[in-house]
């Protein structure tokens, strides 16, 4: 398509258009610049096109399509310019709305700040009606004191004529008060009318502060009434003539062994700086942190004027008293059952027995290691408390522990084996306890059971059985077959009804830790047989070093209760940490007792702990680590699954050793191995034994990383033998010698380049060359040492016969002689072992 056909061609309307630029250097230079102008777009309207329609909001209405973008329809035309008038009305909404707030909150500034000058203005009202009324009382005071005085001088006076000076005084008087009086009412009106407006104090009235403007009187700070009263009570004391001395408050301060200045000015309500100040006139540069002894503060408390109270600081557990119930108050309560004997003699077995449980088959080993709680509810319906006590001789201090809180100890002896070593420890337990004891003589179904020798036996440990004559019940059962089991609990019926065991159930509650363990999912755990009182969920306890607020209750099924009465096995959740197998539970009122008590019986145990462990002189010093030095050790760390075989373990580990090896316990406890126990153990060199616990997965990895040896165990009789025979690695092996010859020495001959060779005859045994050698002279050992050369003939042979000739040299030795002897014999090393 070609130009002259009329049409135009493609292209952009008002493009750019080249253009030429002059620029101007410096030093006259010039420079042409080629660049592109841009046209502006200016939109110039058609003939007829629409005007804006003033009521659709200046757009064109929608009556002519011609005026209308394309390819929009009526409707939405129509719904465009609707939201367009909705967006418009919106917009006049909220200005209005803004208006009216702001208005609003103009009118509550307005309102406030009113209140505020309402408040200032009556504020200042009293304050000058009491300063008024001051001022009035000051005056009339002083109107009364010129009366008095002008009183007197007319008295003093002595006139001739006696009624004219009376006269004068009596004219004059009248006349001069008034205009002292008027005088005076002037000076004090005129710095008031001075002053501006409600000036009191410097305070600036009458101006608008920064504050009061944000608050509004109602959030700024302010005066409170008693500091007004204050305030005007200075003001009266000033006017009076200085200020009135307050009447002393004499307080009773408690005074401990050792109080920190602050705290003993704040028990006697006076002012630190004043304490700190009559402490350095008694020459003691202190600060109010530093702690005085009670001396000097009985001294600081009686300059104060107050009474000093001495209290302890043991005072803290007086909370927890031994109250005596009252017998209409008792009520009773079951017995407390205490299994003991022998290992292996069927302790638990017999247990199950009566229980119908299976406790034997939980337990590593088939031996019991841990101290167990279990009630039994007879046929007749008599609830009875058995405690199962381990009889391996590692845990005594359980079985201490259980005969301690027992009413009754069940002896359990087996028929086929009389007594044995534990079977006498739990004798003296007993004994010592002061508890009844029934002999159960167990395995009566075996062959060889012999009942009779284990009555025999006992006469041996003053226990004499009702069959010989004796007070001790004795019956004969079988755990196996269940013979006798009927009798045995008739026999522990017959004697809680002579013991008439009685308790009072509502008195606060107390009871002995049996067992504590710290469990994964619930924590610090305690097994508590409850003594006296009823132990409630809820409840704030102490309980040796550590308290806490029952959680829960978990009686011997695993079953949750809301309380336990006395006698009453439960574990115990909700402790801070955990105790020790032993402690005694108190029940207390509030938190802040428990945690006195608590934090006062630690400090007590860790000074207790430090004077133990430290050596008081410098002799007992030198001979610790002279004895040390000599002594080599063999650390380990112990973790354990319940505080009792923790104890145990260690009870253990102390009687292993002898004068030249020992082993020494780094740190014990109770739970899961952790990564501080293996940084610990890394960092001394020793072992991890632990005892039914793991290593979590971190200090797993740890340790496999720093090579530290974790070792663990479920019997005691194992983690035991494996750490003696460790420490008997320890100990250094025992030489021995072995004589195996003797030899005679004929004639000496000196040979040159060797020295002097001993002809010997071979009398007994064999002589070898690498075997030791000693010289008897008279038979008396002159020489001791080893072969340098041993020759039969001119060969150089290793062993010489008896019977046979040979030439010996010594090494670095030459004086022989004939006639001499010389004794042969070789060395062995042999192993030691602790027994």
């Amino acid at each position: 398509m070609s130009d002259n056909d009329g049409k135009k061609t493609l292209g952009l309307r008002g493009g750019a258009r080249p253009g030429n630029v002059k620029q101007s250097f410096s030093h006259g230079r010039t420079k042409s610049v080629v660049v592109e102008t841009k046209r502006k777009r200016v939109v110039v309207p058609k003939p007829g096109a629409a005007k804006p329609d003033t009521q659709s909001g200046g757009k064109p209405s929608t009556g002519d399509p011609k005026r209308r973008p394309a390819g929009i329809s009526d409707a939405e035309m129509e719904r465009r310019l609707n939201a367009l008038k909705a967006a418009k009305a919106r917009e006049t909404e909220d200005a209005e709305r803004r208006v009216a707030e702001e208005k609003e909150r103009e009118e509550d500034r307005e309102r406030r700040r009113a209140e505020q000058e309402a408040k200032e203005r009556e504020q200042r009202e009293a304050e000058d009606k009491a300063r008024q009324k001051v001022k009035d009382e000051e005056r009339k005071a002083r109107d009364t004191e010129d009366a008095a005085k002008a009183a007197a001088e007319q008295a003093a006076a002595v006139p001739a004529d006696p009624d004219a000076p009376v006269q004068r005084a009596s004219k004059q008087a009248p006349t001069a008060t008034p205009a002292r009086k008027q005088q005076e009412r002037e000076r004090e009106q005129r710095p008031t009318r001075g002053k501006g407006r409600g000036d009191d104090g410097g305070r600036r009235a009458g101006k608008l502060t920064l504050n009061q403007a944000l608050s509004g009187g109602e959030g700024g700070r302010q005066k409170s009434l008693a500091a007004m009263k204050r305030k005007q009570e200075r003001a009266r004391q000033k006017a009076m003539g200085g200020p009135v001395q307050r009447e002393k408050v004499v307080r009773d301060v408690q005074l401990p062994e050792a109080i920190m200045v602050s705290e003993l000015a704040n028990r006697m309500a006076e002012r630190v700086a004043d304490v700190v100040k009559s402490l350095m006139n008694m020459g003691m540069m202190v600060t109010q942190n530093q702690t005085i002894d009670a001396d000097t503060a009985e001294l600081i408390i009686e300059e104060f004027g107050h009474r000093s109270v001495r209290v302890s600081d043991a005072d803290v557990e007086d909370v927890i008293k031994e109250v005596e119930d009252n017998p209409e108050d008792l009520q009773p309560r079951p017995p407390v059952i205490t299994i003991m004997g022998h290992v292996d003699h069927g302790k638990t077995s017999l247990l199950d027995a009566i229980r119908n449980a299976k406790v034997v088959a939980g337990e590593a080993g088939g031996i019991t290691q841990h101290i167990g709680a279990y009630q039994v509810t007879t046929e007749g319906g008599t609830p009875l408390t058995f405690l199962d006590t381990p009889g391996h001789a590692a845990f005594t201090s359980m079985r201490s522990r259980g005969a301690q809180v027992t009413d009754i100890v069940v002896l359990v002896v087996a028929a086929d084996d009389a007594v044995m070593p534990q079977t006498i420890e739990a004798i003296h337990h007993a004994k010592a306890a002061g508890v009844p004891m029934i002999i159960a003589i167990n395995k009566i179904d075996k062959p060889e059971a012999n009942p009779d020798k284990v009555r025999t036996d006992l006469l041996q440990h003053e226990v004499i059985v009702e069959g010989l004559s004796g007070d001790v019940q004795d019956v004969e059962v079988s755990a196996a077959t269940g013979q006798g089991l009927d009798d045995l609990l008739e026999a522990i019926a017959l004697q809680s009804e002579i013991l008439e065991l009685k308790a009072n159930p509502e008195r606060a509650a107390q009871g002995a830790v049996i067992e504590a363990q710290l469990d994964v999912g619930r924590g610090p755990v305690a097994t508590v047989l409850v003594q006296y009182g009823t132990l409630r969920q809820g409840d704030i306890f102490v309980v040796g070093e550590q308290w806490g607020k029952v959680r829960a209750l978990i009686n011997d099924t695993g079953e949750r209760v809301k309380q336990a009465g006395p006698s009453v096995p439960v574990e115990v959740l909700g402790i801070n940490g955990t105790p020790e197998a032993g402690d005694v539970l108190n029940v207390v009122e509030t938190e802040a007792q428990a945690r006195e008590i608590a934090e006062y019986r630690e400090y007590a145990a860790k000074d207790k702990r430090a004077a133990a462990g430290s050596a008081t002189t410098l002799d007992q010093l030198l001979a610790k680590a002279k004895e040390d030095k000599n002594v080599k050790e063999l650390p380990v760390l112990i973790k354990s699954d319940v505080q009792g075989s923790a104890e145990a373990i260690l009870q253990a580990m102390e009687k292993i050793g002898n004068d030249e090896v020992r082993v020494r316990v780094l740190h014990s406890g109770v739970g899961a191995i952790t990564e501080t126990d293996v940084g610990l153990a890394e960092a001394s060199g020793a072992p991890i034994l632990g005892f039914n616990v793991r290593a979590n997965a971190s200090a797993r990895n740890t340790a496999n990383q720093k090579g530290v040896e974790l070792r663990y165990y479920s019997v005691i009789y194992d983690l035991v033998d494996d750490v003696k025979k460790a420490a008997s690695g320890l100990l250094s092996a025992e030489i021995r010698e072995k004589f195996i010859g003797y030899a005679e020495v004929k004639e000496v001959f000196k040979v040159s380049g060797v020295g002097k060779v001993a002809g010997c005859l071979v009398t007994e045994g064999i002589a070898r060359r690498s075997a030791g050698v000693r010289l008897l002279r008279d038979d008396v050992v002159i020489h001791e040492g080893t072969l340098k050369t041993l020759k039969r003939f001119k060969d150089e042979v290793s062993e010489v016969q008896s019977g046979q000739e040979c030439g010996m040299a010594f090494e670095n030795y030459e004086d022989v002689r004939a006639g001499d002897v010389i004794e042969i014999f070789e060395r062995q090393e042999v192993e030691r072992t602790l027994d």
